[in-house]
């Protein structure tokens, strides 16, 4: 049992006060348009991962003092910059790019800690080297396990995922070593696509508590029922919206999953469609066009996973947007503002209060042209 697992309290969890808050679920899935995942056969290490992939592990920016609101906006607005015209010094380093997609940049923003992987792999010089060579390449590395007792006479893996539009793909292939990741991401290991999809769970407790609380019991149910791409994962950020479940290669982020509701995310997947009640958006697109795609579908267009895609993303006016979606009904134009809402409240269970939240609201949703 991980340790955070003990210290739990149902009635002060984050992951609880977030759901008798109503916390919004809207467009907080944090960038990641590439996944490395790494199969781990122990027990999740204290800091696995944390200080990858993102300049803070949770989509909202956190804040313990007002210097430290101050900036954490100001890094909110530069992550959702999108550089669709010819950009201002200021804007030249958004970190996306004109169809929503986070660049490599965003993806993989923030420093990186030394030996940041080394409680997955078997040293902290070869954790921080895979760890720069995502950061590079705008990968996000997490570990993963098979729900239950692992069988360690039975090989690792790795797997390899694109979840960009059009190129959404998963690769797999054997990790004879920690070392041989660095050939995979440098290219010399093609592995073997597969056709089959992939359901992270997050239960990593002893980053924070509810995500294994929570968590378990989802990997329990999507394993009994997918046995074979169902995977617990360490920590892919938003603790408070636990459990929560990543579906690649889409890179659909899913949060406050009830265990009763978690093979009907499966389903709908292989359907071709998602669950808006459920998704935290996709980490494919930055939060912006995750916010359109949201307020779009509420509006009765059809949540099929090819529709809504976006066409092309301006910066308005300080921080609001105007985001072009393509629709099975037509264009749509959808105009939308972020805002910073201070909450009394703790994000995560280990963290501190008042805190930050991010807040998307809609000005318009029109046919285009």
């Amino acid at each position: 049992m991980d340790d955070g697992e003990v210290r739990y309290r149902p009635e002060t969890g984050c992951a609880v006060q977030a759901d008798l808050r109503g916390d919004s679920l809207v467009a907080s899935a944090p960038p990641a348009e590439r996944w490395l995942l790494i199969e781990s056969h122990t027990a999740w290490p204290r800091q696995a991962l944390t200080a990858l992939g993102r300049q803070s592990p949770s989509p909202d920016p956190p804040s313990s003092s007002a210097q430290s609101a101050s900036a954490s906006s100001a890094r909110a607005s530069s992550a959702s910059a999108p550089s669709t015209r010819a950009p201002s010094s200021g804007a030249a380093s958004s970190g996306t790019q004109s169809n929503g997609a986070p660049s490599a940049s965003a993806a993989s923003a923030g420093p990186l800690s030394v030996g940041a992987l080394s409680g997955g792999l078997s040293s902290p010089a070869l954790g921080d080297a895979v760890a720069r060579v995502c950061r590079e390449l705008g990968i996000r590395p997490v570990l993963v396990r098979r729900y239950g007792r692992v069988d360690r006479s039975r090989g690792r893996r790795w797997g390899l995922v694109d979840c960009r539009p059009g190129r959404e793909v998963v690769r797999w292939g054997q990790l004879p070593t920690d070392e041989h990741l660095l050939d995979v991401l440098a290219g010399n290991d093609p592995g073997t696509v597969s056709n089959e999809p992939v359901y992270l769970v997050c239960t990593h407790g002893r980053h924070d508590a509810c995500c294994a609380v929570r968590g378990r019991p989802v990997a329990a149910v999507l394993a009994a029922a997918y046995p074979e791409q169902t995977w617990e994962c360490s920590h892919i950020g938003g603790d408070r919206f636990a459990a929560n479940v990543v579906v690649l290669p889409h890179g659909l982020f899913y949060g406050h999953v009830p265990p009763a509701r978690a093979v009907e995310l499966a389903r709908q997947y292989d359907a071709g469609v998602v669950v808006p009640d459920l998704l935290r958006g996709s980490g494919a697109f930055i939060p912006p066009v995750q916010a359109s795609q949201h307020f779009a579908r509420a509006a009765g267009h059809s949540p099929a996973l090819d529709n809504l895609l976006p066409q092309d993303v301006q910066q308005l006016a300080g921080n609001r947007w105007r985001i072009l979606l393509a629709s099975t009904n037509g264009p749509l134009t959808v105009e939308v503002s972020a805002h910073l809402d201070t909450i009394d409240a703790r994000l995560t269970c280990a963290g501190s209060s008042p805190a930050q939240v991010r807040r998307f609201e809609l000005h318009t949703l029109t046919p285009a042209g």
